[in-house]
C-alpha cells in the first residue's frame, strides 16, 4: 500500500514538472499551469549582424570586419504578482546568452550572458514594440598581450562587463510564434580593471523568432497602491572597494576606496531623489606621483572628496541607480572636476543593500565599485 501511494506521489511531481515545462495550447484547471500562466515563458533564436564602432582614432586599425552573432534568449513576462509589475506595465525579464565571431584573428570570439528587462513601448495583439537594457558578464577569447597580441587595445582580460541595449519588434506569426527583429548595441568592458581597455561597441541588427507559452497572460494588480515610503526622506551610508591598473607597462592592481553618505527622499512609485558626499582614496595616483615626482618635493594628497545628486529608478528591491558628482576636494588634479556613476543596486534586506556601479570621467571608465552599505 505504502509504495503504491509512494509511486503516485512521484508520478504526480513528474507530472506537474511536465506541465511546467512543456508549452500548453490548452487550458487545463490544474495548479500547474496556473503557475505558469503567472509566468509564461519565451524562448528565442536570433541572428546578429554589427560592425566595430570606432569610438576613437586608436581602434582604427581593429575596425575590418562585420561581426556576426548568434543568440538564444530565455524571456518571463512579469503578471502582477509583485506590485512595481504594475507600476512598470509590466515589463517582462530574461537571460540572453549570446556568441559574437568578430573575424578578425586580433579579436577572436566574445560569448555573453546578459540578464535584462524589457519594456514594452507599443503593444497589440500580435504586435509588440519594446526597449531592452541589461547587464551581465562577457568572455572574449583574445585579450590584450604585451608579446602575443599587443595589437589588441580593446581589452586586455578575459572576463569583461556586457552591456545591451535594444529595441525589439515581435510580431505574431501563429499564437505562439512570434517573428523578432531588433535594432541595439552590445558594449563589452572591463571598467579600466587592467590595461589598455578602450572597450568596444557593436551597434547591431537582429533577426529571429520567439517562441511563446503564452502570447498574452492575464494580468491583475494594474492599479496597486503606492508604497508607504512614498514622500519620506531615507539616509544611506555605505562603503565600496575596486582594483585598477593604471598603464599598459605597470601589471599591478591598485585598490581604490570610497565611503558615501547620502540623503534620499522616495518622489514617487517609480522613483528617488538623491544628494550625498563621498571621499574617495585610489592608490593608483599615489603610485604615478611616485613615478614622477622629483626626490625631495613634496607630494600633493591624492585622496578626493566630492558631492553629488542623483536618480534611482526602483524595480522592487532592485533598482538602476545615475549619479552626476563634483570633486571639491581634489589637490591632485588627475581628471575632470565631475565625475558621473552609473549602477545597480539590490536592496537584501530593508536596511543592507549591495552594489555594483562604474564611476567614469567623461564618458572613460575609471574603476568599477562594489558597494555595500545600509538604508537608516
Amino acid at each position: 500500500m505504502r509504495q503504491k501511494v509512494l509511486t503516485r506521489l512521484l508520478l504526480s511531481r513528474f507530472a506537474w514538472l511536465l506541465l511546467a515545462l512543456l508549452p500548453q495550447t490548452v487550458a487545463a484547471q490544474t495548479d500547474s499551469v496556473a503557475v505558469m500562466r503567472r509566468a509564461p515563458l519565451a524562448v528565442g533564436l536570433y541572428a546578429q549582424g554589427s560592425f566595430i564602432m570606432a569610438h576613437t582614432a586608436a581602434l582604427r586599425h581593429l575596425v575590418v570586419s562585420h561581426p556576426t552573432g548568434l543568440e538564444l534568449n530565455f524571456q518571463r513576462q512579469t503578471t502582477g504578482t509583485q506590485p512595481w509589475h504594475g507600476w512598470h506595465g509590466y515589463p517582462k525579464l530574461g537571460l540572453t546568452l549570446t556568441y559574437y565571431d568578430f573575424h578578425n584573428p586580433v579579436l577572436g570570439y566574445a560569448v555573453a550572458a546578459t540578464p535584462y528587462m524589457s519594456k514594452s513601448l507599443w503593444r497589440r495583439p500580435k504586435h509588440d514594440l519594446s526597449f531592452r537594457l541589461g547587464a551581465g558578464l562577457a568572455y572574449l577569447t583574445n585579450p590584450y598581450n604585451r608579446l602575443t597580441n599587443h595589437k589588441n587595445n580593446i581589452a586586455s582580460s578575459a572576463f569583461n562587463a556586457s552591456i545591451q541595449l535594444r529595441f525589439e519588434y515581435d510580431y505574431a506569426l501563429t499564437p505562439h510564434l512570434g517573428l523578432v527583429a531588433g535594432l541595439g548595441l552590445n558594449h563589452y568592458s572591463n571598467g579600466a580593471t587592467t590595461k589598455p581597455n578602450l572597450g568596444v561597441n557593436l551597434p547591431s541588427v537582429l533577426l529571429g523568432l520567439n517562441y511563446h507559452q503564452l502570447r498574452t497572460p492575464p494580468q491583475r494588480n494594474p492599479n496597486a497602491p503606492a508604497p508607504t515610503d512614498v514622500g519620506r526622506t531615507f539616509y544611506n551610508l555605505s562603503t565600496s572597494l575596486g582594483f585598477k591598473q593604471r598603464s599598459q607597462s605597470d601589471q599591478q592592481k591598485y585598490l581604490v576606496n570610497s565611503i558615501t553618505a547620502a540623503v534620499g527622499r522616495r518622489v514617487s512609485r517609480k522613483s528617488a531623489l538623491v544628494a550625498g558626499a563621498e571621499g574617495f582614496y585610489d592608490r593608483s595616483l599615489k603610485a604615478t606621483l611616485e613615478d614622477t615626482t622629483r626626490a625631495g618635493l613634496r607630494q600633493p594628497d591624492v585622496k578626493k572628496a566630492g558631492v553629488f545628486v542623483g536618480h534611482e529608478w526602483l524595480f522592487g528591491r532592485m533598482s538602476v541607480v545615475s549619479h552626476l558628482g563634483v570633486y571639491v576636494y581634489e589637490p591632485y588634479r588627475s581628471s575632470t572636476f565631475y565625475y558621473e556613476r552609473l549602477g545597480m543596486k539590490y536592496h537584501v534586506t530593508d536596511l543592507l543593500f549591495g552594489a555594483i556601479d562604474l564611476k567614469v570621467h567623461r564618458g572613460s571608465a575609471d574603476v568599477i565599485e562594489f558597494k555595500i552599505g545600509a538604508k537608516l
